[in-house]
């Protein structure tokens, strides 16, 4: 009988299994040294130097780029290495840089930096109105950067669009897949150029490393990646490398527990007289509810959403969690609560985060590993703490779900 391809969650599971050509270890060895010995003057091995190239850094590229349906892989140190690795393909004169005004607070940060000293010209675009994002796309571009769903409003891009439009105007389409990892969405398969992920959360999945990645569609982008991350010394540590592979061989069945209490806990929220707003693409109201189902396989487990009363609202709500801390990241294994105004996003200017819809009441719920009636109890009593005083609804009425 014919052997079929291996499903990706098989293939995440089997990467780097048996690899150790010395001891037939199942689990590969981390090798960690800085520098490795030439066989000759003039004669390198397959490595040199861990900066330039790790064996244990090979098998998580990998499988990363096997994963992404990519060409090749590059891991940095930090998912914002990542990014900034990616902005070196951006030539002077060759056009502007497009990005999603409802970005992550680190990448407005980084583009606002560098933009400000010239690097590039920046354009800040509006990727959920084609009206607003195809005027930006009908002429020279050199780098369109998405979130989809973004962070932290789970707004949908309808990346087959964007990039079909992009490649008309000359621009590289990056798409940063941190939020649903490539168990859930594989851009390159939807026209992206580039895949970038924060390895810190879904890859990894248990809040014990940082790290990132960059993943190509071809190999010449990704021979240059490459040789940025190189030139820049953004690669990642051996150590962190190994326990990302490690943390990948559970990705899907860590995301199909979350996806679940996800599910739960968008429910609940969705019927809470506290609640003012949900912000998760399951639902069937959310404005990207088609475009996600088209272009990705789940909604994912990080669920936004707003309360009524605003930032004192966010005080009580916080104060007495049991099963849900409040910290900065996500797709741990644990559930993470964070406020983007005063977190996530404390870096984008007041003007900034008004445009982008970040509000005082916002918070991103990262949701974890715990038994749902545990996290369900949590959550319920502290929506009850909330003293709604404005603009509530009546009790029993459903929260209007945004995108």
């Amino acid at each position: 009988m014919k052997s079929h391809e291996p499903k990706a969650s098989t293939r995440a599971v089997r990467a780097g299994v048996e690899d150790d050509r010395h001891y037939g270890a199942v689990v590969p060895p981390v090798h960690m040294t800085s520098t490795f010995s030439f066989e000759a003057l003039g004669r390198p091995r397959a490595h040199d130097y861990s900066r330039s190239g790790n064996p244990t850094r090979d098998l998580l590229a990998s499988a990363l780029c096997d994963l992404e349906h990519g060409a090749t892989a590059t891991v940095t140190s930090t998912g914002m290495a990542a990014i900034t690795t990616v902005l070196q393909l951006v030539e002077p004169g060759s056009g502007p840089v497009l990005a999603p005004a409802d970005c992550y607070g680190g990448t407005w940060r980084l583009l606002e930096a560098l933009s400000r000293r010239g690097a590039f010209e920046l354009e800040w675009v509006d990727f959920h109105d084609p009206s607003d994002w195809r005027p930006h796309l009908g002429r020279r571009a050199a780098l369109v950067w998405l979130e989809s769903p973004s962070n932290p409003l789970l707004r949908i891009t309808d990346i087959r669009a964007v990039t079909a439009a992009a490649k008309r105007a000359g621009a590289l389409v990056a798409v940063d897949n941190t939020f649903l990892s490539p168990a859930l969405q594989t851009p390159l398969d939807l026209g992206a150029d580039i895949v970038v992920h924060s390895t810190t959360k879904y890859i990894n999945g248990h809040s014990d490393i940082v790290g990132g990645a960059v993943i190509a569609a071809d190999r010449e982008n990704g021979e240059r990646l490459a040789w940025w991350a190189n030139c820049l010394g953004v690669t990642a540590g051996a150590f962190d490398c190994w326990l990302a592979l490690r943390g990948l061989r559970t990705l899907d069945v860590r995301i199909a527990r979350q996806q679940a209490n996800a599910a739960r806990i968008v429910e609940m929220l969705d019927g809470h007289v506290a609640v003012r707003c949900v912000h998760y693409p399951g639902l069937a109201q959310h404005p990207g509810h088609d475009v996600a189902a088209s272009q990705q396989h789940g909604c994912g487990a990080i669920v936004s959403f707003e309360l009524c009363g605003g930032r004192p609202a966010v005080q009580r709500f916080v104060e007495g969690l049991r099963f849900m801390s409040l910290a900065e990241s996500l797709g741990g294994v644990e559930t993470l609560l964070a406020h983007p105004a005063t977190m996530t996003h404390a870096a984008m200017s007041d003007e900034a985060r008004a445009r982008a819809g970040i509000g005082e009441g916002l918070l991103r719920l990262s949701v974890g590993l715990e038994d749902v009636r545990d996290l369900a109890e949590d959550l319920i009593a502290a929506l009850d703490r909330v003293q709604v005083r404005t603009a509530a609804r009546p009790a029993g009425a459903s929260a209007r779900a945004a995108g």
